[in-house]
């Protein structure tokens, strides 16, 4: 078992990369957790890994109850929430107990934010089971649901007690959420290390043929990059904007394609995107941006969206929560990869040109 640490005072917690559930109740028991436990997953991870995880949990010393939600985005919201919270309440919790978040980035997000929100906030463990919450959503302490049709828009910062990361659960994935999840990896490359990138483009084929070796390595740099940029900025009042890449145009797509397409395929296009937007902003190369066209390409990722409404998209942007003084931030590529900047773009033809070369 590989063993990482968040760094943030009270509120540090370890990240375990390993590969089964065997030390999961060791785990608790070196969080001190001892209370009730309320394993919260969805329909999709409740067929094929909670069993598992449950008979990891047997003999723990408190009660060990389960709650089922719907799967996908559309269940991440304040209705959802409102189910747990009741289901909650009749269990009779206190803040002694333990939410567990047993499942993707949906899951880990509704359930920290539940966690935070009960009693005024009870203990929270992640156990991520898709590549995109193993790669980045678990880490680092962002909760929360979308409402009226923004994503994340209410939410909070909420730590978790530990983070296990099983990275056998990904063999029950369809290829597709795998994909989607490389999104997020192939981002920490392109925003801090050039090195992981090129790792990740030569080592494709192993990755989705499972080589354990190759998912511990490219978890354990996924974490270590993500953990440090927390460390040193928990609240997103600087660095932590740069995990971002991608995100900003990326998550209006999410949107205005009323969540057809998975969170990480809507990354790849807004990487893509903010890649030609740098490029017409004389920032970056056109051979840059082939080659991350070509890395994402080779993963399978989309970097075209023929039916795409570039107005809708533009308009969408100015729901983004990261806007100040109704300027688009954008985190933009600098001349070679493992460099970002951050800055505010006000050029509306410009975005929207970057926007519309999604076509092409």
């Amino acid at each position: 078992m590989i063993k990482l640490n968040v760094n943030l005072n009270e509120r540090s917690y370890p990240i375990y990369i390993t590969t089964d559930y065997s030390d999961l109740k060791s785990s608790l028991n070196n969080a001190k957790i001892n209370g009730k436990l309320v394993v919260i997953t969805d329909t999709n991870v409740d067929k094929y890994q909670s069993h598992e995880c449950m008979e990891a949990l047997k003999g723990y010393e408190g009660e060990v109850h389960k709650y089922v939600i719907p799967a996908g985005e559309k269940s991440k919201n304040l209705d959802t929430v409102k189910d747990i919270y009741e289901f909650l309440i009749n269990l009779k919790l206190d803040r002694n107990s333990t939410l567990v978040a047993l499942g993707g980035g949906v899951v880990g997000d509704i359930t920290g934010f539940a966690a935070a929100t009960f009693l005024r906030g009870i203990n929270f463990v992640q156990i991520p089971t898709s590549l995109l919450a193993q790669s980045d959503s678990s880490v680092g302490g962002k909760v929360g649901v979308d409402f009226n049709g923004s994503k994340n828009i209410i939410g909070a910062f909420y730590q978790p007690k530990f983070v296990y990361i099983n990275i056998n659960t990904l063999r029950t994935l369809p290829k597709r959420e795998l994909q989607a999840g490389l999104a997020e990896v192939v981002k920490h490359g392109i925003i801090q290390d050039a090195e992981f990138f090129d790792y990740i483009d030569y080592n494709v084929n192993k990755i989705f043929s499972f080589d354990e070796s190759v998912l511990q390595y490219m978890t354990k740099v996924n974490c270590s990059i993500k953990g440090s940029v927390v460390e040193k900025d928990e609240k997103e009042s600087g660095l932590r904007a740069n995990l971002n890449f991608g995100h900003t145009i990326g998550h209006a797509i999410e949107t205005v394609m009323n969540f057809e397409l998975l969170h990480g395929e809507c990354v790849a296009l807004g990487m893509v995107a903010a890649f030609k937007l740098a490029e017409y902003l004389e920032m970056v190369d056109s051979d840059l941006v082939d080659k991350v066209r070509n890395t994402l390409m080779k993963i399978g990722l989309p970097v075209k969206l023929e039916n795409i409404d570039v107005d809708k998209v533009y308009n969408q942007m100015f729901f983004d929560k990261k806007i100040k003084g109704n300027k688009l931030n954008f985190i933009l590529p600098r001349k070679v990869i493992g460099e970002v900047i951050q800055c505010t773009v006000d050029d509306e033809e410009l975005i929207k040109r970057a926007i519309a070369d999604l076509k092409a």
